[in-house]
This record gives C-alpha cells, structure tokens and sequence, in this order.
C-alpha cells in the first residue's frame, strides 16, 4: 500500500497504476451524481443520446451536497452508498468512466466491469463530509438541475483523499483486509 497523488480526470494508464490499498489524494475535476443522474444518463445512452459530461477518463463522486453556507464553495460533502448505482455502472464504464468514489461494498457486476474498462473504485470516509468539503475548490451545476442535490456538478478538487478498493486487476481491498484479520 502507498499514498499517490493523481491528477484527475485521469490521463492513460493513471487508473491501472492504482493498487488496491493505495491512499490517493486526488486533483483536479470530478462530477457529482447519485442514482437519480446515474438512471438519466443510462437512459440517454440506452436512446442513443449525448450525455451531459464527457465521461472520457473522469471520476464520478456519489454525493448529494447540502447547500453552501454564505460564503462556501459547497456545504458537507460525504460520500453515499455506492450499491445504489449498481446498476447503472458498467454501462458507464463502457463509455469511458475511469473512477468512482463512493463508501461500501460493490457488486459481482461491477468489480467484473472495473477490471473490463481498467477502471477503479475508491472509498471516502463517510461521517467526515464537511472535513472533505474542505477539499473542494469549486462547485458548477452542469446537468439535470431538476433533481436538487442529485443534479450533476463539477467539482474542482486539491488533495482530496481517497482509498483504492477494488483496482483494474480485479482485487478486492475489502476481501484482502478480511483474509488478512483471519489469518491471525
């Protein structure tokens, strides 16, 4: 395990280079969307529509940021559920979605679809989303503003810290932890 810091969106190969347990701190841009984006967009795919961002290389953050205090770029930022995008994910992988960060467990289908698209998914600490507001230099609403706190965003990041789960060679750091804590 090793902390690396990464421009993001991600250029070739900075996603394969990502190892299951790697600390990373992220800058540069991200967008925002939950399960309510993630349905819209596979929608548009499935229709044969553009979507909204251009997902080549990008990280998606699933995050419903509460409103900006005066005077701040976003309120608290903490990362949601990421099972709840399940089932949209591989497809967005399959256009060009290289990361996603999120907190919790994925599925059979996804891990499967991260190691197709050599992608990656990361954690962020739940619980500490004001402390990761922090590291959010910028806020745009870019699409889909009917869906409130859903809408996507672009965020511009400085050393926002993540944890490499599950990498392009398929492992698993949740399973790995496990193994390691029984095998004491």
């Amino acid at each position: 395990m090793s902390e690396k810091r990464i421009r993001v969106p991600f250029e070739p190969g900075a996603a394969e280079s990502l190892k299951s347990g790697d600390t990373v701190l992220l800058s540069g841009t991200i967008y925002t969307a939950r399960d309510a984006a993630h349905k819209r967009m596979t929608e548009q795919l499935e229709n044969g529509e553009e979507l909204p961002v251009d997902l080549e290389g990008q990280v998606i953050y699933y995050v419903g940021p509460t409103p900006a205090r005066p005077g701040e770029v976003i309120g608290s930022a903490g990362p949601t559920t990421s099972s709840r995008m399940d089932a949209y994910t591989p497809a967005l992988l399959s256009h060009g979605l290289k990361g996603m960060i999120g907190k919790g467990y994925r599925n059979r289908d996804v891990i499967d679809a991260i190691q197709e698209n050599n992608a990656v998914y990361m954690v962020a600490i739940g619980g500490t989303g004001a402390l990761l507001a922090r590291k959010i230099t910028a806020s745009t609403l870019v699409a889909y503003e009917d869906l409130g706190t859903e809408a996507i965003r672009r965020l511009e990041v400085e050393d926002f810290p993540c944890i490499v789960i599950n990498d392009s060679a398929g492992n698993d750091f949740y399973e790995s932890s496990q193994q390691s804590f029984s095998n004491d």
